[in-house]
């Protein structure tokens, strides 16, 4: 069943949607980097990474722009293509860019692109209540979604920064609601960023499936890193939820798999990367 596996040199399968839901139901923790080119997807596969995500996050660490708004379709295309082709094991998510998804056939569209070119086994879109007809168009057409709450990057001009989000208790009743319904619509994952430990345990316990966290505190499913951020290679003031992880090691993929060990027994996040 496996031969390709055996092709590959691998001693397990691949993860996969079915595998993250495992990991949850388990109580393993989700190990997730993000990776923008093969030499850091070999890195982070060989670490034991079991979810990379091509962020549009690369237009501010790659492209060096100050947000992520001038990322396009073209760009996530071919940072995954590059990711994919060295990536083996880790289950590999593609960001939707800025104003790539604003109704449901533009999101199919760009979603197929993403999957069929990039190489893609899942989407990533930003955004509520607002997308719910979309994760609902995307998941009758068998598109695998991870869905994004809290801070939300592409909206930064919007919302006035980069800020926690969640902290009025109305809010956060909302952003616990509109999780449950966009599981309901069809999506496979939530990504959680900037929200307080309380909120980030409170929404993961109210889902079925996986929960993945950014600054969203230890109760979460899993954990995900800017890989440029925990190898030190950002330069400037870092969020308080990022930890040096080259701190004591000398190779970088001793300090992924530093990581990867630190989320797996719970020892990341700590206190001091948390939100209250």
């Amino acid at each position: 069943m496996y031969t390709q596996l055996e092709q590959r040199g691998m001693l397990e399968p691949p993860v996969n949607v079915a595998t993250l839901r495992k990991m949850k139901a388990e109580g393993e923790k989700i190990a997730c980097l993000t990776a923008y080119d093969a030499s850091f997807a070999l890195l982070v596969d060989a670490a034991g990474a079991d979810l990379v995500l091509v962020g549009d996050s690369l237009g501010m660490v790659i492209q060096g722009y100050d947000t992520t708004v001038p990322v396009t379709v073209s760009d996530i295309i071919y940072h995954t293509k590059c990711v994919k082709r060295l990536l083996r094991r880790a289950f590999l998510v593609a960001d939707m860019p800025f104003m790539s998804y604003t109704n449901p056939q533009q999101a199919l569209e760009n979603a197929v692109m993403l999957m069929q070119e990039g190489g893609a086994m899942m989407i990533k879109l930003e955004g509520g209540d607002g997308q719910l007809e979309i994760v609902e168009h995307l998941a009758r057409h068998d598109i695998p979604v991870c869905a994004h709450l809290g801070l939300k990057p592409q909206s930064v001009h919007k919302i006035g920064g980069f800020r926690v989000q969640g902290r009025d208790p109305k809010l956060a009743q909302q952003m616990i609601d509109s999780s449950k319904r966009l599981q309901n619509a069809g999506a496979d994952i939530l990504l959680l960023e900037c929200i307080p430990n309380e909120l980030g345990a409170a929404v993961t316990k109210s889902l079925e499936v996986p929960v993945i966290g950014i600054g969203a505190g230890p109760s979460v499913d899993g954990q995900i890193l800017v890989l440029y951020d925990m190898l030190d290679i950002t330069k400037g003031k870092t969020p308080k939820f990022v930890r040096n992880f080259m701190l004591g090691h000398d190779a970088p993929i001793d300090a992924v798999r530093s990581y990867i060990a630190a989320v797996k027994d719970c020892s990341y996040p700590a206190p001091e990367h948390c939100f209250s």
